[in-house]
């Protein structure tokens, strides 16, 4: 069953109260509160998971303690929308069981009306982002 896990819920909820302009302006303010990455992984891209079919620059680290998983993204400043969607899946997603990462829908996106804000080239980015995320999650080790 696809489902959101409460936290995710909660952020997709407050988007679809937003219009248009409102909801990117929302996106960025994630990207701002996209903490950077701890000191055991600064510098350490080689160890992380590397979004390929994203034009940005964007490295996954699944973190997994008591059967949870909690997701580190590094993504340069630079590229503010993928930095808000990632805060949002890591702010959403935030030491979730594996099992309900699996269970998002790929276009879950479209419940917050991400595609009226952001181009197509964008979303299939955020796409090949969750893609990543599940298949991480899946892995179990």
């Amino acid at each position: 069953m696809n489902q959101l896990p409460e936290k995710l819920e909660e952020i997709v909820e407050d988007f679809s109260f937003l219009e248009g302009r409102e909801k990117l302006e929302y996106l960025l303010e994630f990207a701002e509160s996209l903490p950077p990455l701890p000191h055991w992984l600064e510098g350490k891209q080689a160890d992380m998971d590397q979004v390929h079919e994203c034009m940005t620059p964007v490295f996954i680290y699944p973190e997994r303690q008591d059967g949870r998983i909690f997701f580190h993204f590094d993504i340069p400043a630079e590229s503010p929308t993928v930095r808000g969607f990632a805060s949002i899946l890591q702010q959403g997603l935030s030491w979730t069981a594996p099992e309900a990462v699996q269970a998002i829908p790929f276009d879950f996106y479209r419940q917050m009306g991400l595609q009226d804000v952001l181009s197509g080239q964008r979303l299939n980015g955020i796409s090949a982002m969750l893609t990543h995320l599940k298949k991480l999650a899946g892995n179990g080790g």
